[in-house]
C-alpha cells in the first residue's frame, strides 16, 4: 500500500488535521508517513496511548527484579496502604481491578498536573470495590499508583525513569515523554476538538466515566486540557506525548530486537500480553480483554487476543501483533469520535500489504 498517499488523501479531505502513522516488522521499519504536522518528529499528546510507555516500564523494571507483579503497592510506597488498600497488588493496578478509578469532583487542573498533591488523593481513596473482584477503567488513577511504584523504587521522576530504562536505548530520547522539558513545548503539535469532546459530553447521566474517572469538565481529555503548557509538563503517567515513529520502535522492541535492544525476555512478554481479564469493564460500560497494563484485541488489532497495547482518548493507538511480528502507531493532532475508523482502515492495509 502507499501509506503516504492514504494519509495525505485524509487530511486534504479534512477527515483529519495532522496525522503520523508508523509501523515495524520482525524489528525493521516498514512504514512511515505525516501530513498536516511539520514532520515525522512533532510531538504529538496521545493521551492513553502513553499508558502503554508505562505499563512497558513497570515490566522492564520486573525484568530487572525492581517491581513484581504480585507484590502489594503498599510495600513500595506505604502511605498507599491506608483505607483498605494494603492488599492492593502492581497486578490489580496493572489490570484495572485495583478498584479506586474515582477522583474528587472539585479536582482542578492545578491539582491534577501537581504529582504530590494526586499521590496523596489516590493514597486516601477507598476502594469502590473489593479489589481483583472486577475491572474497571482506572483513566487517570492508572499514572498515580504505578507512577509513585516506580518512582519507589528507581529513585527517579518517572519522566526520568522512562528515558533511562526505555527511551535512550531504543534512541527516541527525544520523541517520547511523560512531562516534557518546557524546551520541548514548541515541538508539540496542537490538538484540535473533532468530535470526542461531544462524544463525552452525550454520555449518559451519571455514565460511571464522567461521574467518577474524569468527574469534572476541567479535567476531561480534551484539545483545551492537552493544550495547556502546564499540562503537558506535568509527569502524567496516565497520558504521553510522543512520536508514532517512537511509539512503534517501543512496541517492536517488545515483539523482539531492533538494532540490538530487547526491552523484555520471550517469557516476560508472554505474561505481560496475556488475557487477564475478559469481561465488562465497570467504568467503560462494555466487554474489553486486557493484558497486564495494555488492552488486548481492540479493533485496530483486527480484535486478535494475540495483539496487544494501548489507545488514547481522541482516536490514537499504538500496539504490537506478536502473531505477524508486527508493530503500530498512529498519532493524530483531530480528537475524534470513537466511531472514526481511521486507525483500523490504515491498520487493515497494511496487515493486508504484508499478508
Amino acid at each position: 500500500m502507499d501509506l503516504q498517499k492514504a494519509v495525505d488523501a485524509l487530511v486534504a479531505s479534512g477527515a483529519e488535521s495532522g496525522l503520523q502513522v508508523a509501523a515495524y516488522l520482525h524489528g525493521e521499519p516498514l512504514a512511515e508517513a505525516y501530513a498536516g504536522v511539520p514532520g515525522p518528529g512533532t510531538l504529538i499528546h496521545s493521551f492513553s496511548t502513553g499508558k502503554g510507555c508505562t505499563a512497558t516500564l513497570v515490566h522492564v523494571l520486573a525484568e530487572r527484579g525492581l517491581i513484581d507483579y504480585d507484590t502489594p503497592v503498599a510495600r513500595y510506597w506505604p502511605e498507599f496502604g491506608a483505607h483498605g488498600k494494603t492488599g492492593i497488588t502492581v497486578r490489580h493496578a496493572l489490570t484495572h481491578t485495583a478498584g479506586i478509578p474515582q477522583l474528587p469532583r472539585s479536582l482542578t487542573v492545578t491539582e491534577l498536573c501537581d504529582w504530590d498533591t494526586m499521590c496523596g488523593i489516590v493514597a486516601g481513596a477507598r476502594p469502590l470495590w473489593e479489589p481483583g473482584s472486577g475491572s474497571g477503567y482506572h483513566g487517570w488513577t492508572f499514572g498515580w499508583i504505578l507512577g509513585e511504584t516506580i518512582r519507589r523504587v528507581t529513585g527517579l521522576t518517572p519522566g526520568r525513569a522512562l528515558r533511562q530504562y526505555i527511551a535512550e536505548p531504543l534512541g527516541i530520547a527525544d520523541e517520547v515523554y511523560f512531562g516534557l522539558p518546557e524546551s520541548e513545548l514548541p515541538r508539540v503539535a496542537p490538538l484540535v476538538e473533532g468530535g470526542w469532546e461531544v462524544h463525552l459530553a452525550r454520555l449518559p447521566l451519571g455514565a460511571p466515566f464522567t461521574r467518577l474517572v474524569a468527574p469534572n469538565r476541567g479535567v476531561w481529555t480534551t484539545a483545551a486540557l492537552a493544550n495547556r503548557p502546564a499540562y503537558l509538563r506535568a509527569d502524567l503517567l496516565a497520558c504521553g506525548t510522543m512520536t508514532a515513529r517512537a511509539a512503534a520502535r517501543m512496541y517492536a522492541a517488545l515483539l523482539g530486537e531492533v538494532d540490538g535492544v530487547r526491552l523484555l525476555s520471550p517469557e516476560r512478554l508472554a505474561q505481560a500480553a496475556a488475557i487477564a481479564v475478559d469481561g465488562k469493564d465497570r467504568m467503560l460500560v462494555r466487554h474489553h480483554m486486557k493484558g497486564l497494563g495494555y488492552f488486548l484485541g481492540m479493533p485496530a488489532m483486527a480484535g486478535l487476543p494475540t495483539s496487544f497495547g494501548h489507545h488514547g482518548s481522541g482516536g490514537s493507538i499504538a500496539f504490537a501483533d506478536r502473531e505477524r511480528g508486527l508493530s503500530f502507531a498512529l498519532t493524530r493532532t483531530r480528537l475524534v469520535d470513537p466511531a472514526n475508523a481511521t486507525a483500523t482502515v490504515l491498520a487493515d492495509d497494511l496487515r493486508a500489504a504484508i499478508g
